[in-house]
């Protein structure tokens, strides 16, 4: 299991998924829709992509998101 903690992170867990099914960013792009620069800026953690966007990219590419709670320390 990977944690994710910022849009950095998240990027690049989704570049690593993509790079090991050996996709290139315009595969990920038409595969989901979405164009290359949507693509390109995910990986490279934009704070402000669209969350419906992101997780269309993170099913296609046979991810899954799971949240649980914070330790409260």
């Amino acid at each position: 299991m990977q944690h994710v903690r910022s849009t950095t992170d998240l990027g690049a867990a989704i570049r690593a998924a993509r790079k090991a099914q050996g996709m290139r960013q315009p595969d990920l792009a038409a595969a989901c829709g979405t164009s290359v620069r949507f693509v390109v800026e995910l990986e490279r953690g934009k704070s402000t992509a669209q969350v419906g966007k992101v997780l269309h990219v993170l099913h296609m590419l046979g991810l899954r998101v799971s949240l649980t709670a914070a330790d409260p320390r």
